[in-house]
């Protein structure tokens, strides 16, 4: 994928004018997938409005002035996704990357720079030693237990990564649905259906309005309660 890429055919996700300009910056291949991450530089002068074109962009990421779960970013293609926690110390200004209700990726700000990070336990595999490793939707890989498995959420300190707390993915807890016409959408799971063929689990969602959707869109964020937060305000 080339540097950059024409803006009228950028993702639905991505939340910019499609014709003020011709092309914009391209993501770089990584852990999430193009329709869930916007490239960093986007993020800065787009969204943020901290600086006004790419190349002052490649200034403050030079600078190491901007971190992405707790960790220096200098790369401008570098792809901030779902749940991802931008930084910015001096500032004292921390935002998560959630979806709004038409399926575009916005910033909700934190109160201050120490926030958690919720990742989704995409699968578990056994290791050399007989270790189990966790792959996290954001692309990382933890040493775990058998106590943790797919579909389950983790709310992890960053930059360390160490589990804070450990979210089932099973009847009664609180999801947010990340992908089709309910995205953005939070609601108590009511019901898992577990199809034996091809196709597609499903999940009956409580909500204000009771849905039904697919498995893969339905990422746990709580018990009672979300465990990350939701109400900051959204920058968009």
């Amino acid at each position: 994928m080339g540097k950059h890429q024409k803006r009228m055919s950028a993702p639905k996700s991505w939340h910019i004018l499609k014709k003020s300009n011709k092309w914009i910056t391209s993501a770089r291949p990584g852990p999430h997938h193009k329709e869930q991450s916007i490239p960093i530089a986007i993020i800065l002068r787009d969204i943020l409005d901290i600086v006004d074109n790419r190349a002052e962009a490649k200034r403050v990421l030079s600078e190491e002035k901007i971190l992405v779960d707790g960790v220096v970013v200098k790369d401008l293609r570098f792809p901030v996704g779902l749940f991802d926690v931008v930084s910015i110390p001096l500032n004292d200004a921390a935002y998560r990357v959630l979806l709004d209700r038409k399926g575009r990726l916005v910033l909700h700000e934190l109160d201050g720079i120490n926030a958690n990070k919720l990742c989704r336990i995409n699968n578990k595999t056994t290791i050399k030693g007989g270790l189990t490793q966790l792959n996290l939707s954001d692309g990382k890989n933890l040493i775990g237990s058998n106590d943790y498995n797919a579909k389950d959420s983790l709310i992890l300190s960053i930059p360390d990564k160490k589990i804070v707390k450990h979210l089932e993915y099973k009847v009664g807890n609180l999801a947010m649905i990340i992908g089709g016409k309910h995205t953005g959408k939070i609601g108590t799971i009511k019901d898992i259906i577990t199809v034996r063929s091809s196709k597609y689990n499903t999940v009956k969602i409580s909500a204000e309005n009771d849905f039904d959707t697919i498995e893969d869109y339905v990422v746990v964020i709580g018990e009672n309660e979300p465990e990350i937060k939701l109400g900051g305000e959204a920058i968009e």
